[in-house]
């Protein structure tokens, strides 16, 4: 009898829980949904609204190596640079990494862009490579996804408003730029009679991200979810984003490009595109270059992450494999050396325990693996960056 009532305690448990999971439900009455078709019916966006409209550029970009380029929305002057491929040519080109901070009281934000050269793929949204991604600033401080949007490439000069009907009052925004298309003019939209100012202090220090696709953004759903972009609003550090997609691989005319940028650390991706004999023959002399560049600088290297293309092809995985372990082996000599006490080799994951759900193509993780990969990344980038007074 003890026995019956326990099992059917149990089973009344189990189905009160079952109520409240898959029974959630709530009554609204008639005042409730009034109020709601009064904003519904009084939109502060009204149709018609006419846009003012402001360059992006002159407001300020963050995130650029170089503010002496030509074209303010390229990373790379690359007429001063020599040596690059004309792939490698338009990658420095395109706009990856690239973010505007401003603020507004404007009920809506629109974009129009001009644009140089096109890129399409079938790895990556059009959002993340030819559009944008706007965060503000919410009650709690911190930035929270507002909006993302792209043109369709035959409409490419429209008007693209990325949201209306915002409350009144200021507010503080970030919009990244495109990853993997070449801006000549981003003119951003505000209504007219609004105002839309530059804003400051959002973020401190500078660190450069170089890396390859992964680091460029390859396979995210809009430009703010790559690794970098995600690590840069997780802790207020601002991040100089140097992502060279496939093309990452250690080579001089890119050490040229590092050893005259300024920043106070610098991280890399630099294992994920060479095969193990490249790292082992171009690893040290590329760190060479950037302690002699930047002595007493932090240069910290991430071991290239698990492909999930591994995952059944044995001569791939083979590869994959020999990268890795070709790298902890290099750095497992290099760091007993005095002369790289600066140097570092940190562990990156892109997916869960167990879990091999966050690939795109077998390759390059989606944006929750772009934020396992950030949070993985977090704590030892900033313990090592607080031994150097950068907090």
């Amino acid at each position: 009898m003890k026995r019956f009532i326990i099992a059917a305690t149990v089973i009344l448990m189990a189905c009160s829980c079952s109520q409240k999971l898959y029974n959630v439900t709530k009554s609204y009455d008639d005042k409730h949904f009034a109020k709601l078709q009064q904003v519904i019916d009084n939109p502060t966006t009204p149709k018609g609204t006419s846009y003012s409209f402001t360059e992006a550029s002159d407001i300020g970009l963050v995130g650029k190596m170089f503010y002496d380029t030509p074209n303010p929305y390229h990373r790379i002057d690359t007429v001063k640079y020599k040596g690059m491929t004309k792939g490698e040519n338009q990658q420095a080109r395109c706009s990856a990494g690239l973010a505007v901070i401003f603020k507004t009281n404007s009920s809506s934000i629109s974009v129009k862009t001009e644009w140089g050269q096109l890129y399409t793929t079938v790895a990556t949204m059009p959002i993340a490579y030819r559009g944008y991604d706007l965060y503000i600033k919410n009650k709690k401080g911190e930035w929270q996804w507002a909006a993302s949007g792209a043109t369709k490439p035959e409409r490419g000069g429209d008007n693209l408003v990325l949201i209306k009907d915002m409350a009144p009052g200021e507010k503080e925004c970030i919009l990244y730029l495109p990853n993997y298309c070449e801006i000549r003019s981003c003119k951003i939209g505000t209504t007219v009679g609004s105002y839309i100012q530059r804003l400051d202090g959002q973020f401190r220090n500078k660190i450069v991200f170089h890396g390859s696709s992964y680091t460029h953004g390859v396979s995210t759903s809009r430009p703010g979810m790559s690794y970098p972009m995600q690590f840069m609003r997780h802790t207020g550090m601002q991040v100089l984003g140097f992502g060279m997609s496939g093309n990452c691989k250690m080579q001089p005319y890119f050490a040229a490009v590092l050893e005259d940028v300024e920043a106070d650390a610098y991280v890399f991706d630099s294992f994920s595109n060479p095969d193990y004999k490249m790292i082992k023959e171009r690893l040290q002399p590329f760190i060479d270059r950037l302690i002699a560049a930047h002595p007493g600088k932090p240069l910290i290297f991430q071991q290239t992450i698990y492909r999930e293309a591994r995952n059944f092809s044995l001569t791939y995985n083979a590869k994959e494999q020999a990268k890795q372990d070709m790298a902890s082996t290099l750095f497992d000599e290099l760091l007993k050396d005095p002369k790289y006490k600066d140097v570092y080799f940190i562990q990156t994951n892109a997916c869960e325990k167990n879990s091999h759900e966050y690939s795109v193509d077998g390759v390059h993780p989606d944006d929750h693996g772009y934020y396992l990969w950030s949070k993985s990344i977090e704590k030892p980038i900033l313990t090592i960056l607080a031994k150097y007074g950068i907090k």
